[in-house]
């Protein structure tokens, strides 16, 4: 199987993340958001704790328990807490070696992963996540192209049924589009989200142009 290097772009996705996550003031946890049952303060404690569970993933010796992966609530500084989360996990990707095959037990705890395709699984929810936040938010998310292809992409190997039905599913079902539809729109309703939820309006709208660093 070919490799595929998604680190640059996984970098460019938490800088587009944290852009929206710096727009989150305290006031906002309980905002809802596209991933019912979760408000924002739930989401951002899942984003942050799937960062944490990836840099251990990638970068320890030995195999990482599923508590790796577990929640970690933000605090009243909760744009701080993401970034710090997110350095942590592009300092694991930096360092990987991407042939390496490791452990994501939240994704299955017997089948291994080459260290590539972990971090196109993290891509693709760190730029889905950030479409969430700023969902919740109302506030402007679009990436650019080349991420929206990769999502894209990614977005289609994600398996479709009725498992997406069930309680606790990492994704809800596809969601039917027009035709015509942009690859970003695309990528969207195969996750389960519709892509007009981000057009309702709400706070002043800005565009996310944080960098990490």
């Amino acid at each position: 199987m070919e490799i595929i290097d998604f680190r640059l772009l996984h970098l460019r996705a938490l800088e587009l993340t944290t852009g929206v996550v710096d727009q989150v003031d305290p006031e906002d946890a309980e905002r809802p958001t596209p991933c019912p049952p979760w408000d924002l303060s739930a989401l951002l404690s899942h984003m942050i704790g799937e960062n944490y569970g990836f840099a251990a993933a990638v970068s320890r010796e030995t195999d990482v328990p599923l508590t790796a992966f577990a929640p970690r609530a933000p605090g009243q500084r909760p744009a701080r807490d993401w970034a710090t989360s997110a350095q942590v996990l592009a300092g694991a990707f930096a360092g990987c070696d991407l042939e390496r095959r490791v452990l994501l037990a939240e994704i299955s705890e017997e089948q291994r992963f080459p260290a590539w395709m972990a971090i196109g699984f993290q891509l693709l929810d760190t730029v889905v996540h950030g479409w969430d936040v700023a969902t919740a938010l109302e506030v402007a998310y679009q990436p650019d192209g080349e991420l929206a292809t990769a999502t894209l992409r990614l977005a289609q190997l994600v398996p479709a049924g009725p498992t997406r039905e069930q309680s606790g599913a990492a994704f809800a079902p596809v969601l039917p589009l027009a035709d015509g539809a942009g690859e970003w729109s695309r990528a969207l309703a195969l996750l389960g989200r519709d892509p007009a939820a981000a057009t309702l309006p709400g706070r002043e709208r800005t565009e996310a142009t944080t960098r990490l660093g």
